[in-house]
């Protein structure tokens, strides 16, 4: 897969978007998880790329190859950035893949940007955050105030994975563990308090386009958080994929990768508009 690495502005400064398949493709924007990259949709953007859509990776701001240059942002924020990708590239709509912070900022751009939407597919995500689990970021900011993102890299992978997976898939736990400890700290700390301010449970009835939420069965409280967002989201469908768990995509690929076409292939007629 030849892949082309574009350097966008955005309000925190360069996004580093990563393009591949047809040029003359139905657009698809992916996003993805907190202190991850692009790199983590590798797999499902070789196989939307190979089937004929163009694929747009964006890194997050201070993730990957993308800039940042402040500690502190909202979700709304987050979602312009991904304004900021279509607009950089000339689209006029696009599907979106989000996942975890991705399908965050996701559900925010379902709300403000329809128009500019084909359809959303957002994974292992919610649309609030209750104190309690907001509270749980201020140890890892710490954390990474001090030492570093890469103090984070085991700890999350092992929230993420399990260790009886990471102990068995050494060199994908090796490329998520390296992924985090490059991960810029202001980026963290902007994305990690943009999760804190989470608060788009009462509008994602304003969520137009065609929607499935995807979610790993074994991901803590977000099936049945995923499961209040469907029962809001009109017309939207939820996959749950069995024995996974916070990125479904990397654990059980062929589970994911079969909802992930199917959302695509229900829709084929919308992605050619």
């Amino acid at each position: 897969m030849t892949t082309h690495t574009h350097m966008l502005s955005g309000t925190a400064g360069k996004i580093a978007v990563h393009v591949s398949g047809p040029t003359d493709g139905p657009a698809v924007l992916m996003t993805h998880s907190i202190l991850s990259s692009s790199m983590m949709w590798r797999e499902q953007a070789s196989l939307l790329a190979a089937t004929g859509w163009r694929v747009i990776c964006a890194d997050t701001r201070g993730h990957g190859q993308s800039e940042c240059h402040t500690q502190s942002c909202s979700m709304d924020d987050l979602a312009t950035d991904s304004l900021a990708v279509l607009d950089g590239l000339h689209i006029e709509k696009a599907h979106y893949i989000g996942l975890s912070l991705g399908g965050m900022s996701g559900a925010g751009f379902g709300i403000q940007h329809s128009d500019r939407l084909l359809s959303l597919v957002l994974c292992d995500c919610r649309a609030d955050m209750p104190t309690p689990m907001g509270d749980v970021w201020n140890d890892r900011m710490a954390s990474a105030t001090q030492d570093g993102c890469q103090s984070l890299a085991v700890p999350t992978t092992e929230r993420w994975f399990g260790a009886p997976f990471l102990a068995s898939n050494s060199t994908t736990a090796k490329a998520f563990q390296d992924t985090i400890s490059q991960t810029q700290v202001n980026g963290f700390l902007s994305c990690a308090r943009a999760i804190q301010g989470l608060n788009y449970l009462d509008r994602i009835s304003q969520i137009k386009v065609p929607t499935t939420l995807i979610v790993g069965a074994n991901d803590g409280p977000l099936p049945q958080a995923m499961q209040d967002m469907q029962q809001k989201i009109h017309s939207s469908h939820l996959e749950v994929i069995p024995t996974a768990g916070h990125l479904p995509n990397i654990d059980q690929p062929h589970l994911f990768n079969a909802a992930l076409m199917r959302h695509f292939f229900h829709h084929i007629q919308g992605s050619q508009a």
